[in-house]
C-alpha cells in the first residue's frame, strides 16, 4: 500500500479571475458551469499517485485552498485570511489576462501569504514596482496561471504574454496560460469545452454547461 502524504496548496487571486473554476477542474475533472463567489475559503481535494506501479510510488492527498478574492490592506481582512496561510506547501497565483489590475494584485496576494508585507509601507519601491528580492529566497513553490487568454484579441496576445513572462520572472515561478475553445460536433450539437495550456497541450476536455 502506497503511503499517503498531505499537500496543502493555496489558490490566490482577485475575485472573478477563475480560481473556483480552476480548482473544480483540477479536482473533479469537469468544467464548473455556474461558479459562485467564494466567501472565506473553500477546500477541494485531488488524489494524485506519484510514480504509480514503482517502488517509489506515493499517493499525495492534495488540498487546494481556494481563498476568497477580496483585496484590501485593512488589518481585519488580512487577519481573517491569515489562518489559511499556515503550513503551506505551494501557491497557485491566478490572474485574469484581460484584467491588468488582477495581475498587479498578485504581488500583494503572494506577499500577504508569505507574511512579507507586515511593514506599514508595504514593499513598493520608489518607482512604483515591487521589489523582486522579496521572492528571491522563497522556499514555497509558486505557479502562475493566467485565465481567459481566449478572450484577448490576437493583435494583443504577444503583448500580454510578454507581461506575464515578466510576472513569472518576478515571482521566480512557472507560468501557464489557459485557453478555452468551444467546438461543435455533427452528432452532438452541444458545445464541448477544451482547455489548452499555452495553446498546445490539452489539459482537460468535458461538457460545457
Amino acid at each position: 500500500m502506497a503511503s499517503l502524504d498531505r499537500v496543502k496548496v493555496l489558490v490566490l487571486g482577485d475575485s472573478g479571475v477563475g480560481k473556483s473554476s480552476l480548482v473544480h477542474l483540477l479536482c473533479q475533472n469537469q468544467v464548473l458551469g455556474n461558479p459562485s463567489w467564494t466567501i472565506g475559503c473553500s477546500v477541494d481535494v485531488r488524489v494524485e499517485d506519484y510514480k504509480e506501479g514503482t517502488p517509489e510510488e506515493k499517493t499525495f492527498y492534495i488540498e487546494l485552498w481556494d481563498v476568497g478574492g477580496s483585496v484590501g490592506n485593512a488589518s481585519s481582512i488580512k487577519s481573517t485570511r491569515a489562518v489559511f496561510y499556515n503550513s503551506v506547501n505551494g501557491i497557485i497565483l491566478v490572474h485574469d489576462l484581460t484584467n491588468k489590475k488582477s495581475s498587479q494584485n498578485l504581488y500583494r496576494w503572494s506577499l500577504e501569504a508569505l507574511n512579507k508585507d507586515s511593514s506599514p509601507t508595504g514593499v513598493i519601491v520608489s518607482n512604483g514596482d515591487y521589489d523582486r528580492e522579496q521572492f528571491a529566497e522563497n522556499p514555497v513553490p509558486l505557479l502562475l496561471i493566467g485565465t481567459k487568454f481566449d478572450q484577448i484579441s490576437e493583435t494583443k496576445r504577444n503583448e500580454v504574454l510578454t507581461r506575464t513572462a515578466f510576472l513569472s520572472e518576478d515571482f521566480n515561478a512557472e507560468e501557464i496560460n489557459l485557453v478555452i475553445e468551444k467546438r461543435y460536433f455533427t452528432r452532438d450539437p452541444s458545445p464541448v469545452c477544451i482547455i489548452f495550456v499555452d495553446s498546445n497541450y490539452v489539459l482537460n476536455q468535458g461538457q460545457l454547461c
